[in-house]
């Protein structure tokens, strides 16, 4: 197995480790939490690239990475909302674009045509990751070190999380303007109409 695909399953394993720490309240989980989220993030931005730079793209790479990274994605959401700090039509839109996405890819694969990822997926992808490792930031900063929260005036703390939710909230959209995209762009080939 070549090094693109390792990292690949490095990210795959990584997700239970999140989960596990996300919910087992130990000293700074939620700074753990976080670096774990971020270690798996670097493996995304680096196996594709080394795959393409040095031409170990495999079926299995093509199959597992975008895989790898929604599993990461819904999960960290996911737990997120299990815990009500994000609200639910946010991870509707984002979860249901991206199976509506994967199954556009599925349709189009079978009539010989490769769905590249757009500008605004990638868009979409860097502002919910930010908005992620950005609430991770502030969870670990507030509850695991107590006392940033008790130095911060709570009108400030409001900002933050005003500003914290709207993150999510712009990834919502670009979600949105993302998949309109791709139905826009493949809709001849699933047109209900042929």
């Amino acid at each position: 197995m070549n090094i693109p695909n390792r990292l690949t399953l490095l990210r795959v394993f990584l997700v239970p480790v999140y989960v596990l720490f996300f919910y087992w309240e130990i000293p700074a989980h939620y700074l753990i939490v976080t670096i774990v989220f971020v270690a798996a993030s670097i493996t995304d931005a680096i196996d594709g690239h080394y795959a393409r730079k040095h031409h170990l793209v495999t079926d299995f790479g093509k199959f597992l990475d975008p895989l790898a990274d929604k599993i990461l994605v819904v999960t960290a959401l996911s737990c997120f909302l299990q815990q009500q700090k994000l609200n639910i039509i946010i991870f509707l839109l984002i979860v249901s674009r991206e199976f509506m996405v994967s199954a556009l890819r599925l349709v189009v694969a079978g009539k010989g045509t490769v769905v590249p990822a757009g500008f605004t997926g990638k868009l979409k992808t860097a502002f919910t990751m930010t908005a992620l490792i950005a609430n991770m930031v502030y969870l670990s900063f507030c509850l695991d070190f107590q006392m940033f929260h008790l130095a911060i005036p709570t009108m400030a703390l409001t900002v933050i999380e005003i500003i914290l939710n709207a993150l999510f909230w712009i990834s919502a959209g670009l979600t949105l303007w993302s998949g309109g995209e791709y139905l826009i762009h493949y809709w001849k080939d699933i047109d209900p109409t042929k």
